[in-house]
């Protein structure tokens, strides 16, 4: 009688190998650093050898940059779902009819979409990925590749906070004569609070709160204390 044996290992697919080798080291960028990510870190975490690690990453800048932007980007759909191509027609929850929206953003509407959003980037659970923004703008000074994705990156952070807007003014809850603009100048504000990620929490955590909300708010035409998550 023959036996397949125990633990026999499954040979994974090419593209399951690279998602596997850019994960684990977006995983290693967020909680080590950028300057972290090697080919042969990367294969330590997995267990396997370097140059299979090389073989689909043969300059370690493009995983570096990859890595990045696997990490944002993950971080960017928990944080503020992709919404409708179309704004919502005033007097719906948000959505369009038969707009997909996996994430549940629109189901909230322009408004609770963005107190969600902010609820979540004021939250220690959005340290890592500030301090992640912060290192890979420092280090694209030097790195063109990663330069390239922190700015793609940008551009679509913006993007996707310029489309809530958009649909909140179409729905009369925000007041705005130009959603990307505004887009721009909050997630600015979003990045200057960040810019202080390392400084000790005594003293920024007082005078930071709320600081990149508040601009949101008076971008959007509401009231302080408008887009604050409501306690419980």
């Amino acid at each position: 009688m023959t036996s397949r044996g125990p633990g026999k290992r499954v040979r994974k697919t090419p593209v399951e190998r690279r998602h596997e080798i850019v994960t684990t080291a977006a995983r290693i960028g967020l909680t080590e650093g950028l300057e972290c990510i090697t080919l042969r870190r990367v294969a330590e975490k997995l267990g396997v050898q370097s140059g299979l690690v090389g073989h689909y990453f043969p300059a370690a800048d493009k995983l570096v940059a990859e890595a990045f932007t696997s990490a944002t980007m993950t971080e960017l759909d928990g944080l503020l779902p992709e919404w409708p191509a179309r704004p919502a027609r005033p007097g719906t929850t948000g959505a369009q009819d038969g707009a997909e929206d996996p994430g549940g953003g629109a189901a909230r509407g322009p408004m609770g979409a963005l107190r969600r959003f902010f609820g979540l980037i004021s939250s220690d659970d959005f340290d890592d990925v500030s301090r992640l923004w912060l290192n890979a703008r420092h280090l694209s000074r030097y790195r063109p590749v990663l330069r390239e994705h922190v700015v793609e990156q940008e551009l679509l952070w913006c993007r996707r906070i310029e489309r809530v807007v958009a649909a909140g003014v179409e729905t009369a809850d925000f007041r705005c004569g130009d959603p990307w603009a505004a887009a721009v100048r909050i997630l600015v504000a979003i990045d200057g609070t960040s810019a202080y990620i390392n400084t000790s929490e005594e003293h920024r955590a007082g005078p930071l709160t709320g600081v990149a909300r508040a601009v949101a708010e008076t971008e959007l035409g509401l009231p302080a204390g408008a887009l604050e998550a409501a306690a419980g």
